[in-house]
């Protein structure tokens, strides 16, 4: 079964200034997590306090201060097992760039390049 696309992230050298962009250009809903130096972008309405979108295909994202290793727009993808798909992009020729990390209780982030070069993440989901 495909992993589908369940996030995007954009990075940003002023996190603030992009805020604002973002929700003056677009009306995306924008909300600071302090704890975690992160912005969620809501760009879908949602359905439940977890943030699931309403309308089929639609994704809602994310904003944090651009890293050495995460210069551009991305997106996130979710898989069961973030150790084993880190396994499997590297059998199929990408690089693991930030192994599994905690996202608070909610679940795991990682990231990798592509045979290409392209950064994507990865999601999976907590318990």
């Amino acid at each position: 079964m495909p992993q589908p696309v369940v996030h995007f992230e954009l990075p940003a050298d002023d996190v603030e200034r992009a805020r604002t962009f973002y929700r003056d250009a677009f009306g995306w809903n924008v909300i600071p997590v302090p704890d975690m130096d992160y912005t969620l972008l809501g760009t879908a309405t949602t359905t439940d306090d977890m943030g699931r979108p309403t309308a089929p295909g639609e994704i809602n994202g994310g904003m944090f201060a651009r890293t050495e290793d995460l210069t551009q727009p991305l997106i996130t993808i979710s898989v069961d097992d973030i150790d084993a798909a880190l396994t499997k992009v590297e059998q199929c020729g990408g690089k693991t760039l930030r192994g599994r990390q905690a996202v608070g209780d909610m679940g795991f982030t990682g990231y990798f390049a592509d045979s290409e070069g392209t950064v994507v993440g990865l999601w999976e989901n907590a318990g």
